[in-house]
Formats: structure tokens, C-alpha cells, sequence
């Protein structure tokens, strides 16, 4: 099964130890090992039904895995899970926007959920930056699914997070979308943010890039 380990950093934030993961009677990946410090991007890779979503869901805290376990600064999230969820950022295939509310709407209740204040100029910016300018008060269920997209991106950007789980972020973006991910992400890793990601493209990004497949036996 799939072993990763990174020396560079002798002291990760995140540690993945022995992680097995069983859905129904499914073994999707076992004795899975991996770190990553600072500045650092993984990309998950593997053939469809590998586990790669299982896998982020582990790693945001949303899912148990069958065997081993997460670590945080060498603390079991599990046991910590306050302290995670606040350096976490989880961007699923459910991307979590209200269709009822505008895209400011839904960043200021992003906001509240982290105990952020809402700053509305600070706000139009993110969206605007986002590829947003001009639907900011819009009902989300008017917008594309692109358009949707970018408004969980812009609550990544509003809700800073040390590290970044996203499954599949380029899905349904057009070719400016797939270029203002691939720069968030270069921008997070600079700052010394770490992100953990699916995506069937290659992430081209500048700096430390791992991959770890679990179609690997």
C-alpha cells in the first residue's frame, strides 16, 4: 500500500500514521504514512473508488478512519479537534453556498461561524478578486456553477487557514478559474500554508509539490 514520507521537515504539522480506511466491505488504502511541513502542497492521485475523497474527509476530521491516525503538531485531531478545525479549510465536492443567499451573504455567515468580523469592504474585494465583481448581491442559485465555485474560494480567502483540503478545485471552471486557483494556492504555499488536494490535472504550482497515489500497491 502506499507509503510517503517526507525528511525535509523533521518537525511536520501533519502526519498521517498507519491510516486504513474500509467503506462497507471495501479496503480503499491501508498502512497509508505521509507528512507535510510548511510551504508544502500534496496531491492525491488514483484511479476512481482508490479512496481519494475518503482520504480528504479523514484528514478535514469529517470521517474516522478504520486503523491508525491524523496528527496535528503531533496531537491526534481526534482528541484536539477544536484547535484543528480552526487551522482547517475543507473545500468539498459539496461546496457548502447558500442558494438563497447572496455571495456576500454567505461569506458574512462564513465569517461568523469563524468569529471573524465582518469587514464589507474587505469582503467586495475578496469577491472581486475572486472573478466576482458585479454578482456580489446576487441570489447563488442565479450563479454558474463556476461562479459558485469561486465563491468558495473567496471564503478560503476570508477565513484564513494554515492548511487547505480540497477535493477536485478545478471542477467546473473555465480556463481563468483553473488560473486563479493554481495562483491562491501559490500565494497560500508562500506565506508557509500547506494545502492537501484531488485533482485529475497536473497542479502547477511553483515549489514543494508531493504526490502520494493510492492506486499503488
Amino acid at each position: 500500500m502506499p507509503s510517503l514520507n517526507n525528511p525535509t521537515h523533521t518537525n511536520p504539522l501533519l502526519a498521517v500514521v498507519d491510516l486504513e480506511c474500509i467503506r462497507g466491505d471495501n479496503l480503499l488504502f491501508s498502512g497509508l504514512n505521509f507528512s507535510l511541513g510548511e510551504g508544502q502542497l500534496m496531491q492525491i492521485e488514483g484511479a476512481n473508488g482508490s479512496g481519494k475523497t475518503s482520504l480528504l474527509r479523514i484528514l478535514a476530521g469529517l470521517s474516522r478512519s478504520s486503523e491508525g491516525q491524523v496528527l496535528w503538531q503531533g496531537e491526534d485531531i481526534l482528541k484536539h479537534r477544536s484547535v484543528y478545525f480552526s487551522q482547517v479549510a475543507y473545500l468539498g465536492h459539496t461546496l457548502g453556498v447558500k442558494s438563497d443567499l447572496s455571495p456576500v451573504e454567505n461569506l458574512k455567515i462564513s465569517l461568523a461561524l469563524a468569529s471573524i468580523p465582518f469587514d464589507e469592504k474587505a469582503v467586495y474585494q475578496v469577491l472581486e478578486q475572486t472573478g466576482l465583481a458585479g454578482k456580489e448581491d446576487m441570489p447563488a442559485r442565479s450563479l454558474s456553477a463556476g461562479q459558485k465555485q469561486r465563491v468558495a474560494l473567496a471564503r478560503l480567502l476570508v477565513c484564513p487557514a494554515k492548511l487547505w483540503i480540497m477535493d477536485e478545485p478545478f471542477t467546473a471552471l473555465d480556463v481563468s478559474g483553473v488560473g486563479l486557483v493554481r495562483d491562491l494556492l501559490q500565494t497560500h504555499l508562500q506565506r508557509g500554508n500547506m494545502a492537501v488536494l484531488t485533482s485529475h490535472q497536473a497542479v502547477d504550482v511553483q515549489g514543494d509539490v508531493v504526490r502520494v497515489n493510492l492506486s499503488d500497491g
